[in-house]
């Protein structure tokens, strides 16, 4: 038995500006665009703990001027 090959994944964001990782080479879910950032699932979501600080979407973040 071969060991398990990890997935690779890339980081995407919505129009609201909220972040997700997706598998790559997948087709991506309406409403979603990569972001540029890939590799493992580990290294995708520390990548969104550093750029994701407002976790408050993009058109509430508008509305109170924030």
């Amino acid at each position: 038995m071969q060991p398990e090959t990890p997935t690779a994944y890339q980081v995407v964001v919505n129009h609201e500006e909220q972040y997700s990782i997706w598998p790559t080479g997948r087709d991506l879910p309406p409403g979603w665009r990569a972001q540029g950032t890939a590799g493992t699932r580990e290294e995708c979501l520390a990548h969104i703990d550093q750029v994701w600080t407002d976790m408050r979407p993009l058109s509430l973040r508008q509305r109170f001027g924030g």
